[in-house]
């Protein structure tokens, strides 16, 4: 596994990223961060170079706002136009593209494949369903336009994604699969559990679902 700074350009200009190379093998999943993130965010950056090391590559980017080092995210139609120039980088070199993130990365990775990008999968490290507290606001109907697989990564204490919608979510989706990491919350974080440990199941997750794909 070798990492390899890169660059990233798109319409509003250019964006900072990152490469984490297989061993052996082209597939690659885009892993977006959150809303409150950046490329660099710790659980993000070494779930990428686990996945790596066991041959499935990872390109980590920053959204246009944390390259500028905003706290605000751009409004959704920048995010996904900055997003999508970032995908169309890397199916170039892609033998199967896989689309995620965290959080909020993920959902917009959503939002490109249900306007018609093609990914041989999606997958999401915490979805954010819904605002915390406020579950009457479900994110999941363009979910239900897309026929690719995915897989949720999700804690059992997550704020954003209520364990009761969520396997309601996942139950009208015939392409997903949920993994729920017991008493984690939004960010996978489990009460004395080490966050290495977390990430190894994770891993452990995706590589099980890719197994099946």
């Amino acid at each position: 596994m070798t990492t390899e700074k890169a660059t990233f350009t798109w319409d509003g200009g250019t964006v900072s990223g990152a490469w984490h190379h297989p061993g052996k093998g082209k597939d690659y999943l885009i892993l977006a961060h959150g809303a409150g993130g950046t490329m660099d965010t710790p659980q993000l950056k070494t779930y990428a170079d686990k996945i790596a090391a066991r041959g499935l590559g990872a390109v980590r980017f920053n959204f246009a706002y944390a390259e500028a080092k905003k706290k605000a995210p751009d409004r959704t139609e920048k995010l996904e136009a900055c997003y999508r120039a970032v995908a169309t980088e890397v199916a170039k070199r892609a033998k199967r593209l896989f689309i995620g993130g965290r959080s909020m990365g993920g959902r917009i990775g959503s939002h490109i494949v249900a306007e018609g990008f093609p990914a041989d999968g999606l997958v999401f490290l915490a979805y954010p369903l819904h605002p915390p507290g406020k579950p009457e606001r479900i994110r999941d109907e363009h979910l239900k336009t897309i026929t690719a697989p995915m897989l949720f990564l999700q804690g059992s204490r997550d704020p954003f994604a209520r364990p009761d919608l969520l396997d309601e979510t996942i139950a009208a989706l015939p392409t997903a699969t949920l993994h729920r990491v017991q008493d984690g919350d939004h960010s996978h974080k489990v009460p004395g559990r080490p966050a290495a440990d977390v990430v190894d199941e994770l891993v452990g997750a995706t590589f099980d679902w890719l197994e099946k794909l």
